[in-house]
């Protein structure tokens, strides 16, 4: 399992905070969360004083990035899983309805996604895992046209599997498993296709180096588009 390094820089007045992941890869990537947290993936021979450094060089533009989704207001309250939070679904909100029964389900029909269940406590439970279930149908479908346009590189993934994961939307193996995170299911399907697309490549290209982003450039025009907004909607 990969190891996650905490550390902070001084900029000015400013202390910015930040998550850091060493891994097989040529650049420093700085990644700017929703909820404002900063993470990191850099080469696995860079020292944490050059990570450091490289930081402050670019301090400014994180605390814009800051800026820009603290301008969407403040993130969404931990999930209580009541009757009329708003949740998303494909990136469109739906209205959660909870109710008592005598067995345990989800639906979802119009704007309203409804859980029935045994006990309302069990509520989380059962939309996560609708959510997953989803997830691993959805994405195996939107993945199949994207799979046999890459076959044209003559790859293709040993496997699709959906995970649950914290820092990551998806991830590719050396031996060419592709991974994606569960919660993609609340993004629409352009973004979620991003991810699918940005993974695929890695099938060609394994670091993010400059014909990585050629590749994804030509299979996904827009992918900037996507990746932007799955940034502001997924915190």
């Amino acid at each position: 399992m990969d190891q996650i390094v905490r550390d902070s820089i001084q900029y000015g007045t400013t202390r910015i905070c930040f998550e850091l992941m060493f891994e097989d890869r040529k650049t420093l990537n700085i990644r700017v969360n929703p909820n404002g947290s900063v993470f990191l993936k850099a080469p696995n021979a860079s020292t944490l004083d050059s990570v450091r450094e490289k930081v402050r060089k670019r301090a400014a533009w994180i605390l814009r990035q800051k800026r820009y989704f603290e301008s969407f207001g403040t993130p969404t309250v931990k999930r209580q899983y009541i009757s009329g939070e708003s949740h998303l679904y494909l990136g469109r909100q739906y209205m959660l309805r909870v109710k008592e029964g005598s067995i345990n389900a989800v639906h979802y029909q119009n704007n309203i996604i409804e859980i029935e269940c045994r006990h309302k406590k069990d509520a989380g439970v059962l939309l996560r895992t609708w959510y997953h279930q989803r997830a691993d149908i959805k994405f195996k479908e939107y993945a199949q046209s994207i799979i046999e346009r890459f076959s044209a590189y003559g790859v293709k993934p040993q496997s699709l599997a959906v995970k649950n994961m914290d820092k990551r939307w998806g991830y590719c193996t050396a031996d060419g498993r592709i991974s994606l995170n569960s919660r993609l299911i609340c993004a629409p399907r352009c973004c979620i296709e991003y991810v699918i697309t940005h993974e695929m490549c890695h099938l060609v290209h394994r670091n993010h180096n400059k014909d990585f982003y050629a590749l994804l450039s030509k299979e996904m025009p827009h992918w900037e588009k996507w990746k932007n907004k799955l940034e502001r909607i997924m915190i």
